[in-house]
């Protein structure tokens, strides 16, 4: 059965890689992860695989990244929160 995280906890999620790791490396541990979106939801393994950074030093990176490769509408409403904490 899959798992399924909010934007908000990804830290978390990030946080239990061994670092440095490539996205592909990173992919394979999240294929089964569904990312809720304020405007949907995305496989996390997926969205890690098209990360542009060749390895990632540490949960930053990855954060930054996955932040900018989502459409502004996934976080929801500008200055609005998730709610979930």
């Amino acid at each position: 059965m899959g798992r399924e995280v909010r934007l908000s906890h990804l830290d978390a999620l990030f946080g239990e890689l061994d670092y440095p790791i490539t996205p592909a490396a990173a992919a394979a541990e999240f294929d089964d992860v569904t990312l809720r979106l304020a405007d949907g939801e995305e496989n996390l393994g997926e969205l890690v695989a098209d990360l542009p950074d060749e390895q990632y030093r540490s949960s930053g990176g990855l954060m930054t990244d996955i932040h900018n490769t989502l459409p502004r509408g996934a976080v929801g409403e500008p200055f609005q929160s998730e709610g979930d904490g």
